[in-house]
């Protein structure tokens, strides 16, 4: 090994000293103090280098160059200026080591109006929490140290304010048609269709992670000649003490508490009429439920015909039954506040022990059907829903449908009427009846029997049902 020993190295021409012997070599300088550079001159890495060993001490490098208007992921050693001008967005920090450094500026004072989110990476902590934080103060500029896996990064410069976690919940929908809105203090996810609830982060706050909901399945189709109403699909609704609003009788369900996660919601279709032509003819069938956080909303029962009672006729509200039959059992299977109500029974023997030709209303969300019954105009109708307002508007869902009435129903019969909450109208004789409302769990209106008319009017389909989030998000 070669050895050359001087006290000083002064550069004899040119404006480039080199030392070392390029690619692949190393060089050391080995002293108890090293001095690099001079008062006022500059010491610099080449491009592409990195350094180790030094730390940092506090400082970024401020990019100038590049004004940020829309998410972006910081890299260590950086900081940016923030234009959320045009509308918020994210900083996604990079992966977290002991030490790094990433540093934020508003740069036209507007994270009041749209405010900058801060996301670490992965399952990475801020400030000792899991969660993004946001910056919502005008001017606002914050620096963040990676500490370690416990605290993550912490906040060791701000110009304002400390930064803090959202007090409330973010959530986002996906799914065709499905929509979230605000009102007031809360925002309202509704579900017309399947789709997914995501949780991107929880608040702080255990209280505000307590959601109110409301869960409607599919209402039960109804039957056709002398057919009954379809019952409603079954209503469960909870109402967090957190987003007040006037909730339903029926509100009481079990409490659910939300985590970061995805949360699949299905949405139930209405059972379909009886296709069944002539005499006799044939029963509906029940409607699919809706499930949401694990709890299920049973379809409504189906509504019978004569002389066939239907073996779908139990369900979340019950299927009416048709002449001398009864009604069909609702809240099935039991859960409590009861998701609905029996279905009405068909008429009863009249002279000659002939029955007369009127059928029962489908049970609904509140209220039991009305009996099929002679020669009485208030016969056969639907039972009524529950009106809750938990969109910001009250609505009534879950309506039962109204019975079909045949030509022995006496002169006094008229059209029974759908429950309140989508239940579809009866029919007298050769009318028509009506369908479920669809997004309400109505029940479909049930079809009379004309003399000597041909008896090809088919049932009434249910209406889908719906299923509503409600949530503290500001």
């Amino acid at each position: 090994m070669s050895k050359i020993e001087v006290d000083a190295i002064t550069q004899q021409s040119g404006t480039t000293l080199t030392a070392g012997g390029g690619a692949s070599k190393t060089v050391v300088v080995d002293a108890t103090t090293v001095t690099l550079g001079r008062c006022g001159g500059t010491v610099a890495l080449a491009s592409g280098a990195t350094q180790s060993g030094f730390g940092r001490t506090g400082t970024v490098d401020w990019q100038t160059g590049s004004i940020k208007t829309a998410t972006f992921t910081a890299a260590s050693g950086e900081g940016y200026f923030a234009n959320t001008l045009g509308g918020a967005f994210v900083m996604n920090l990079p992966a977290g080591s002991a030490g790094a450094i990433v540093s934020v500026a508003d740069y036209s004072s507007s994270f009041a109006s749209n405010a900058l989110t801060v996301t670490p990476n992965g399952s990475e902590k801020l400030a000792g929490n899991t969660g993004s934080a946001f910056l919502t103060t005008d001017g606002q500029s914050v620096t963040l140290v990676y500490v370690d896996a416990t605290k993550g990064w912490i906040t060791v410069n701000d110009s304002e304010e400390n930064i803090t976690l959202n007090p409330f919940i973010s959530a986002s929908i996906s799914g065709t048609g499905n929509t979230i809105s605000s009102c007031g203090s809360c925002n309202v996810a509704k579900f017309t269709g399947p789709g997914t609830f995501t949780v991107s982060s929880v608040a702080t706050c255990a209280a505000n992670n307590v959601v109110s909901y409301m869960i409607v399945a599919g209402g039960g189709g109804s039957g056709n000649y002398v057919g009954a109403g379809g019952g409603a699909g079954g209503f469960r609704e909870f109402k967090s003490p957190v987003t007040p609003y006037v909730a339903s009788p029926l509100e009481g369900s079990t409490p659910i508490t939300v985590s970061a996660q995805g949360y699949p919601i299905v949405v139930g279709g209405g059972g379909a009429g009886s296709t069944t032509p002539g005499d006799p003819g044939g029963p509906g069938t029940r409607g699919t439920p809706s499930t949401a956080f694990g709890l299920t909303s049973t379809g409504g029962g189906a509504g019978a015909t004569q002389p066939s009672p239907s073996p779908e006729g139990p369900g979340g509200s019950g299927g009416g039954g048709s002449e001398g039959q009864s009604g069909a059992s609702g809240n099935t299977p039991s859960v409590s506040p009861a998701q609905g109500k029996n279905g009405g029974n068909g008429s009863g023997p009249g002279p000659q022990n002939d029955y007369y030709e009127e059928a029962g209303g489908g049970g609904g969300a509140t209220a039991v059907g009305s009996n099929g019954a002679h020669n009485t105009t208030s016969a056969g109708n639907g039972g009524a829903g529950a009106t809750t307002n938990i969109t910001g508007t009250p609505i009534a869902y879950a309506g039962g449908g109204g019975g079909g009435r045949g030509a022995l129903s006496g002169g006094g019969a008229g059209i029974p009427q759908g429950g309140t909450g989508g239940g579809g109208n009866g029919s007298f004789q050769t009318t028509d009846g009506e369908a479920g409302t669809d997004n309400t769990g109505g029940g479909g209106g049930g079809i009379g029997a004309g003399p000597g008319a041909p008896y090809n009017f088919p049932g009434k389909a249910g209406g889908s049902g719906i299923v509503v989030i409600r949530y503290k998000a500001r």
